[in-house]
């Protein structure tokens, strides 16, 4: 058996966790949408890695609150941060012209 060596932590924990940051950083609606789905399919494969079964039902409610995000309507205060962002880089233009 090839199995490899645990050290009783979940992997897709922290995958899932850096697949939600991600999503909070999209700067547009299609990457959002995206994130948070992959988000939810590392909560569902962490659930299924689990041996504790409340720790795995918490995983399965953060999947599901995962997928709710992803089909939910665009969140227009995103937008205007994209927008604002945009605004910031134009106005910064390139950076090796600055000395």
């Amino acid at each position: 058996m090839n199995e490899t060596m645990s050290f009783g932590r979940n992997p897709h924990v922290a995958k899932a966790e850096a697949a939600e940051q991600k999503a909070g950083d999209a700067t547009d609606n299609h990457s959002r949408a995206r994130a948070w789905r992959e988000a939810a399919h590392l909560w569902e494969r962490a659930a299924e890695r689990e041996t504790d079964v409340r720790r795995g039902a918490q995983y399965v409610a953060r999947a599901e609150a995962a997928r709710a995000k992803a089909d939910a309507p665009p969140d227009e205060s995103q937008d205007a941060r994209a927008q604002a962002l945009r605004e910031v880089v134009a106005k910064l233009g390139n950076p090796r012209t600055w000395n």
